[in-house]
This record gives C-alpha cells, structure tokens and sequence, in this order.
C-alpha cells in the first residue's frame, strides 16, 4: 500500500525553541514530538513524564458517582448477594473480574454473568438479569455495557433489581432506568475525562467506595494489572488518566501477581517482568478475547480470578486451545472475505464495504472486518448469520465516522451501538441489499480523495549524529503508546546503504536494512510487511541511490545483548532535490 507522508504542523513555530531551553535543550525531534501531543509548555511536559496516581482525577466528579458508591457500600454493610454483568471481550472480562473480586473482599457475595455471543448477543439482557433474581441478588452491577439497555433497565426494576450501570460507551438521548449511570460520555457528565474504558469506569467505582467505606487509598491499585489489559486492548486514547492507568498497571503486571494472569503469560510467551503495550496487544489479549469468540467467555473471567497455580496453567491451557481454534476460522474466513470483496471492487466502485458470510463464525468477524479494512483500506461490515438474525461488526478508517455511517442506516437495522471507529449491529436478513446500498452512500457523502489515501504522519526528522544516548533515554520515557500517544516516528533523509539487503522471515515478508550512518556502520533497521519494496532498495544499494525512511526507535535484546534499533514504517527513493525540514 502507498502512503502519504506529512510532517506533524505546528502553529507557532517559536514554540520550539522556547520549549527547548525550558527542557535544558531538549533536542529539536524529541519537542516536536512532544508538540504533536499537546505538550507544549513546561507544566504539561513535567505531567507528560511524571504523571503519577495522585494525579487521578476525583472520582466523584462522574456524574451519579455518589448514588453508585453509596449504594455499594451499603451492599457491603448488610452482606448482600451482588450480580456483576460484565462482556465477553478483554474489556468486560477484566472489568468483571476486577468487580467481582473487589465486591467479594468488601464482605458481598458476588456472581458474575457474562453474555453468550451466540445465545444473548451484546449488552444487558434478561437472561443474565433473570439469573440474578434466581440467585437471591439484591444488585445488579453492569459494566462495559448498558448505555443503551433501555429495555433492560426497566425490566431490572420490573423484577426488584437496583442496578448501577459502568459503560464507556456513546449514550442516547434516553437514560436507562438504574439507581445509577456511569459514563463519562453522557451529555450531564462533567467528568474531566470522557474516554475511559469500560474497567477504567469500574475502576473508578471502586475509588468512589473506597472512600465512602474509609479503606486506604492504595487499596484500589492492586487492580491496575487488569486495568491495563482493558486499556490496552480497548484501543481506547493513552492520555490523561488512561496513561497514568496503564503505566502504573504495566508496573503492576511486571510484579506476576495473579496466578492466572502468569499463566496467561506464559501461554504468550510474555516475560511480565518486561511486560509492554505490544506482549497485551498481540499475545495476552487475544488470547482473553478468543474465550468470547469462541462461545467459553466465563473462562477468561475464571482464569484471572483463579487464585491457584496449577489450576491456573490449566485454564490458561483451555484458553489456549480456544485462541488456536479462533485463528483457523479467522484465517478461513478472512481469506474467504477478501475474495470476495475484490470481486466486489472490480464490479462497481465501492466506498463502504459489506460481506456477509452466512457460515462465519460470529466470533470472528471483527477480526475479518479489520483484516479487510487493512487489506483495502475501505470502512467495513462483515455479516454473519446468528440464530436467524444477521450480526455484523464493522471497523473504520481516519476520518470516517462509522457510527455517524450506521445512524445514517438505522432503518435498515434492529440495533447499533460503537463509537467512530467501530460498532456492532443486528439486522434482519432480507434488509442486507438495502443495508449495502445505504452503507456506500452513508460513507461516500464522508469521503474525500483524502480520506482515502492512507497517511504516514510523522514527528520531526533526525539525522544519525542525533541519536545520542540522551535522546533515547528521554525518547524511552514517552511511553506507554497507544492511541493519541503514537510511537514517535522520525524522518531519515539520504540513508545510504552499508550492504545489500536481504529479506527476512520464512517468506520473506519482512525486510532488515544496515544503514550507512556515519557513527555506527551496524546500526540495523527492520521493516516489517515490507518485503515488497525489497527489489527498490537492492537496485538503491546497487546504484548506490539514498533511500528515506520513517522509523520508529527501539531496543532489541538477543543473546543477552541490548542494542538501540530502527522499526521502519515505509520507505522510499529520496528526492535529491529536497532539503531538510522541520
């Protein structure tokens, strides 16, 4: 795939050396980067790189933040019997297993429920609040769900169930009927931060109780382990408090506390003592994501409150075999899908992609959908077939506005919910033609020549002599990245080339460059997925032809040796007539 490549605009240039001198002159890349993510005075960067727990906001400041944490701790007074209803992806899960452990070392008895993605679909439903009523509860505590659960919520109250709600996601107009509702997202929320995930919500209940119950405020931090696995795997903005969250939880993994979550690690192949963002978003995740794929959610919910390590391994090892069983159908069904939408392309031109696969299994079409996406980077609906009904999960591209997209269909739909960049819906089979149509036009009346050309953005660019060992050990303390907080990408004009290059992997995806630097004639540069430009810089190498690069810095340890190393995002011939800008 071709990309644009643009340099990250800042409005006042003077900004820069100002900034400089305030940092004991910082080098000119490292404060732009800093720029590019809104800090650009002395007092963001100390909270940029100092960010601690005191710094959390107050959690009473969510609305009907009082209501829910009061009525907790009276079920903690009278020892009552509380339902958590949680979801079947890594954000429910965890949150539910945080909720439940923390209701238990309160003095309640605590159940779980987690819905079945064939049987129940998404969200609070009655089957779920039905058990509850069987089981003698008195409470009904959501999360990452229930925003929207209007019937739901009036049928909690039908049956005698108060019920808290802890969601993250885009409200209605209409309020659900609960003794609370937590989102930071509602219009009559004033909290300072609206984009915490579903576990960082209950997070903050758990804060809130805290308090009202008088318990140490450290308490609470023994359950940032699971919040960083939900913030990570939500995909949900590393700012403000969600990086405070995820930097003090990755530290709270690092310590290998929860049986279940060592095991999972080890299924992963992940050394918590160095755990990062990348060992949860490539390895732990999806395998606590594959329970609910794969119709075992409670299992991920079981394994992280285990509290034995034997049981634990085994488990982990079920998990496992659930996360084998999801990567076949995905691969199946993805291979299946991308064939079809080329011939969907070819046909007729295409702004909104819809797939429907009656046989796919509902667990996977989200991965299919940002397989797609990837592939052909077009908005995407992959639709299946559940129980006589159509379930579709869909994913989006910068830009567009998915869940502006799918309000443009609603008539087409028996129910959406998401937010801009992905969104789940149901619809009846005989209204996909219509849904199809409707998709297209909603996405290309959002759609520029633009939009539909992927960007490389990067941070500034850097020369080799730049890359000193202040600029890495500062560079370093810009994690954790995720959204909003990207991974700086840097700018290298004229490399030239110290041999020719080799492709890398079994199949040779992936491409390792040594670059002619100047100061370290074995500095390396790994491209990953860019083993087709590697006829483009044999011919650079053999020409002797500069080459630009897009990397990204990192460390790479092998055989007990730690050396600094390129990550290249894309490459391309240099333009001799171009100079330097920053």
């Amino acid at each position: 795939m071709k990309y644009r490549w643009t340099q990250h605009s800042i409005e006042a240039e003077s900004i820069v050396p100002a900034l400089s001198v305030a940092l004991n002159h910082l080098p000119e890349p490292l404060v732009r980067a800093l720029i590019a993510r809104g800090v650009d005075d002395l007092e963001k960067a100390k909270d940029f790189f100092r960010g601690s727990l005191d710094q959390l906001h107050d959690p009473f400041l969510m609305h009907e933040m009082r209501a829910a944490a009061d009525r907790l701790a009276h079920a903690a007074a009278q020892r009552e019997c509380v339902m958590v209803y949680g979801d079947y992806d890594v954000d429910g899960t965890t949150a539910t297993a945080m909720m439940t452990e923390y209701l238990r070392s309160i003095g309640c008895t605590a159940h779980y429920f987690i819905p079945d993605r064939m049987v129940d679909g998404y969200g609070l439903g009655s089957r779920g609040l039905d058990e509850a009523k069987s089981l003698g509860c008195t409470l009904v505590v959501a999360l990452d769900c229930g925003i929207t659960a209007l019937d739901a919520g009036n049928y909690a109250a039908e049956i005698g169930l108060d019920l808290i709600i802890c969601d993250h996601h885009t409200a209605l107009e209409a309020r659900p009927t609960a003794l609370a509702v937590l989102d930071p997202k509602q219009a009559a929320c004033t909290y300072p931060f609206d984009e915490l995930c579903g576990c960082g919500v209950g997070f903050k209940l758990i804060q809130a109780t805290n308090t009202v119950l008088d318990r140490p405020i450290y308490d609470a931090w023994k359950y940032l382990d699971l919040v960083a696995l939900a913030t990570t795997s939500d995909i949900v903005p590393l700012q403000d408090e969600n990086r405070i969250l995820l930097r003090e939880g990755l530290k709270r993994l690092s310590q290998g506390d929860r049986p279940g979550i060592k095991a999972l690690a080890d299924r992963a192949g992940v050394s918590l003592h160095s755990v990062s963002v990348r060992d949860i978003g490539f390895g732990m995740g999806p395998r606590i994501n594959a329970a609910g794929r794969m119709k075992q959610a409670t299992l991920a919910v079981d394994l992280l409150l285990e509290e034995d390590p034997t049981n634990a391994q085994k488990l982990a090892g079920r998990l496992e075999e659930a996360n084998d069983q999801r990567q076949r159908l995905d691969r199946a069904a993805a291979a299946d899908a991308v064939t079809r939408v080329e011939r969907m392309i070819t046909a007729s031109e295409t702004h909104g992609l819809v797939v429907y696969g009656e046989d796919w299994h509902p667990g996977i079409i989200g991965i299919v959908a940002s397989r797609v996406v990837e592939r052909f980077y077009r908005p995407c609906a992959v639709l299946c077939s559940v129980q006589g009904e159509i379930k579709g999960s869909v994913r989006s591209i910068e830009g567009i506005n998915i869940y502006d997209a799918l309000d443009d269909c609603k008539d087409h739909l028996i129910q959406f919910g998401g937010h801009m960049y992905a969104a789940g819906l149901t619809m009846r089979e005989e209204q996909i033609a219509a849904f199809r149509e409707a998709f297209n036009e909603a996405v290309g009346r959002q759609v520029t020549a633009e939009v539909l050309t992927p960007v490389l953005t990067y941070d500034a660019e850097i020369t080799a002599s730049e890359l000193t060992d202040r600029f890495w050990a500062v560079l370093k303390q810009f994690g954790p990245h995720g959204p909003e907080n990207a991974e700086p990408i840097f700018r290298l004009r004229h490399v030239t080339l110290n041999n020719m290059p080799k492709p890398m992997g079994k199949t040779g995806d992936h491409l390792r460059l040594e670059l002619a630097t100047g100061i370290d004639a074995q500095m390396k540069a790994v491209g990953f997925r860019l083993g087709k430009a590697l006829p483009m810089v044999q011919e650079a190498f053999a020409q002797q032809l500069p080459l630009d690069l897009l990397v990204s810095l990192c460390e790479n340890t092998w055989r007990g040796r730690t050396a600094l190393e390129m990550r290249i995002h894309d490459i391309q011939r240099s333009d001799v007539n171009a100079t330097r800008g920053r």
